[in-house]
């Protein structure tokens, strides 16, 4: 009987438990300009809470390379 109780008590608490996001990589990211342009903007809103998370990391390398070609384009080079 206590089996069945501790059972039913695991499967509750785990329904219970907050949904684990998906960790997209770098070359996804550098694929999906919207999911990166969105992880980036929820990143930077949040920064606090978010900036040691996977995606955010993720998303920084593939936004580092164009960021740096806007720049290269606007100095006139």
């Amino acid at each position: 009987m206590r089996w069945i109780v501790s059972t039913a008590a695991v499967f509750l608490l785990s329904a219970c438990s907050p949904e684990k996001e998906n960790v997209y990589t770098v070359d996804e990211l550098t694929a999906d300009e919207v999911q990166l342009a969105k992880i980036i903007g929820e990143c930077r809103n949040n920064s606090g809470e978010l900036h040691n998370t996977p995606n955010c990391g993720n998303a920084e390398a593939p936004d580092g390379k164009p960021r740096l070609e806007r720049m290269r384009k606007s100095l006139g080079g």
